[in-house]
């Protein structure tokens, strides 16, 4: 018997047709992978995280990490999968308590995300986990504020990944899976 991981790694048919292209979206040019129709397939769903899962079962990990707001749909999910906590990375000024802040490039210009300070303690080891991996400075930025707080990065997890646009570059050094391939 195969495993989740390897079925959706040999024969990614089955979930990338449960991802709906959406042409000239957000603006003309860009081709929108839209998750919601993955999610609303509960097969599908659930291959999709048995799949992220396997991939980091037999790794340690104390803390995954979700980045707002598609991260979310997978990280809570994954938490539960590997018996570890979650912890939300938001847009500035949506935590409540003290946070830390790190801003990042863009294709045109800077962004910012937070985390609570006290969300990882020194020597957690996280999973960061989003719906797509593209240039990868969302992923790089949640990877420095891990380690601004003392954790180190077990992983890097994807349900997408646009290859094209080599976001694997800026997260060299760490392990990085992602499910599907465009």
């Amino acid at each position: 018997m195969s495993s989740p991981a390897a079925d959706v790694l040999s024969d990614p048919t089955t979930l990338k047709s449960l991802i709906r292209e959406v042409p000239d979206f957000p603006k003309p040019g860009i081709n929108f992978y839209d998750i919601t129709t993955l999610l609303k397939d509960k097969d599908g769903f659930r291959r999709t995280i048995d799949a992220l899962s396997e991939h980091y079962r037999n790794k340690p990990v104390d803390v995954v990490v979700g980045i707002e707001a598609r991260g979310y749909f997978f990280a809570p999910a994954m938490a539960h999968a590997l018996g570890a906590g979650f912890v939300p990375v938001r847009k500035p000024k949506k935590l409540p308590a003290t946070v830390r802040t790190i801003a990042y490039d863009l294709e045109y210009g800077t962004d910012e995300l937070e985390i609570h300070a006290d969300a990882i303690e020194a020597g957690q080891k996280v999973l960061i986990i989003d719906d797509v991996l593209a240039t990868g400075g969302t992923a790089s930025a949640v990877a420095c504020l891990v380690q601004m707080l003392g954790g180190t990065v077990a992983g890097l997890g994807f349900v997408i990944e646009l290859s094209f646009l080599n976001g694997r570059k800026k997260l060299a050094g760490h392990d990085l899976f992602s499910l599907l391939q465009y």
